[in-house]
């Protein structure tokens, strides 16, 4: 089991959504929902394997151009519509753990960290605020992250236009 207070670093990212709670919630739990933003500009996710309820699994291939990277995790808290906690651990495509050293990622790069995603309505829209704890903050993942959550505006708006 993943423990968040024993990571070091952590990437925080806090941005209201012009979107009702449910539907973000949406966008976080239902697979083709997920695929429709999950990942930075120029990223696909070809397969989004969500089993959201605590002790289900999390299978996501994110690709960018021909690269494909594969994370595979447990969901580890589910309160709908407000929280949402799940592990990551890199893998190959049959879901076996991998170095992240092997993605090219500095050393000590842990291969499981965690993410949690807490929603809360405000203002008519919804404040979404993750952590992505055991990643460092000049890991440029919180870079992927922005990148990811201005896809995840892009697509909360069609979705509240269809």
């Amino acid at each position: 089991m993943v423990d968040s207070s024993t990571y070091q670093d952590s990437v925080v990212l806090e941005r209201v959504f012009d979107a009702p709670i449910e539907l973000v919630w949406k966008m976080w739990t239902d697979p083709v929902s997920f695929q429709a933003w999950y990942g930075p500009d120029g990223a696909t996710v070809p397969v989004a394997e969500l089993d959201v309820w605590p002790g289900g699994g999390r299978r996501v291939c994110m690709a960018v151009g021909p690269r494909e990277m594969w994370f595979t995790g447990q969901h580890r808290e589910v309160t709908e519509p407000t929280r949402l906690v799940y592990t990551e651990t890199m893998a190959d495509e049959h879901g076996n753990p991998i170095s992240p050293e092997s993605l090219g990622m500095p050393p000590k790069t842990p291969g499981t960290t965690e993410v949690t995603v807490v929603l809360e309505e405000v203002d008519g829209g919804t404040l979404v605020t993750l952590t992505h704890a055991g990643v460092a903050a000049e890991s440029g993942a919180a870079r992927g992250w922005n990148a990811a959550f201005d896809k995840l505006a892009r697509a909360l708006r069609a979705a509240d236009g269809a």
